[in-house]
């Protein structure tokens, strides 16, 4: 069974190999790092480079988590589906004996590794701009590595859904339009203490600004968004695309 897996992973990779996807992962670090290194630290003047860092993340991952990783979230999704809605792929791929729900994993570990590129571009880039503004010494690799992780994980919930839409949907667009209009608002929603902490959309930015007690950490994530908004999101989101997808006919 694990063989098989590993087939359908391959071949998932093979799939994008030429693809513009490539392209696309780097694209939100390259503007994070212009941003990083735009940023002015000098008005901090001899505060605890643990703060820098602090104001450095905050800076970049302002469009990073909250506008282009949920986007990015579903271009991945509407990537790996898009050779299968092209001349009756499903149909030539399902009649094949593959399992439906390793599959669909397939798909899914793709777009998490998709995904964990760009979180780890994001960390060069935030290492690189630290370096340019002289922060070389003491990089807090704990905080980074935190904030980088987290982000990626509250991005799954957003990957198990954009799949399921992607899956459902011939259109390579339709999908994607939507998830953008869900994103956008996020600009409103993250200043909502009501609203943002059990908004999928919202959580990447959050969970990348989880600084613990500092003052920059007030948006840090809660447990209840772990529990509910990010955990239960995507239970449910992972759970209704294997259904929908074990049930699809082709």
């Amino acid at each position: 069974m694990m063989s098989g897996f590993l087939r359908l992973a391959a071949s998932e990779r093979l799939k994008l190999a030429k693809s513009p996807i490539w392209l696309l992962i780097p694209l939100s670090p390259l503007l994070s790092l212009v941003i990083g290194l735009l940023v002015n630290l000098d008005e901090f003047g001899q505060a605890d480079n643990a703060i820098k860092y602090e104001v450095l993340v905050s800076a970049m991952a302002a469009f990073h988590a909250m506008l282009f990783l949920p986007i990015l979230t579903g271009i991945f999704s509407a990537f790996v589906c898009r050779y299968e809605h092209a001349g009756g792929g499903w149909k030539q791929l399902l009649a094949m004996p593959v399992s439906r729900t390793g599959l669909y994993f397939a798909k899914f570990l793709t777009v998490g590794a998709l995904l964990a590129i760009a979180q780890l571009l994001f960390l060069g880039a935030v290492v690189a701009a630290a370096f340019y503004q002289g922060l070389g010494d003491g990089v807090p690799w704990g905080m980074l590595l935190t904030s980088v992780f987290s982000g990626w994980l509250a991005c799954l919930p957003l990957a198990a859904l954009q799949l399921l839409v992607s899956v459902g949907w011939s259109s390579f667009a339709a999908p994607l339009v939507i998830n953008v209009m869900l994103t956008v608002p996020n600009m409103l929603v993250l200043n909502s203490e009501r609203f943002a902490p059990f908004y999928p959309w919202a959580q990447p930015m959050l969970a990348m600004l989880s600084f613990g007690d500092s003052e920059l950490g007030r948006l840090a994530l809660p447990l209840e968004n772990v529990l509910i908004t990010v955990t239960g999101s995507f239970v449910v989101f992972l759970a209704a695309g294997l259904v929908y997808f074990n049930r699809k006919e082709v």
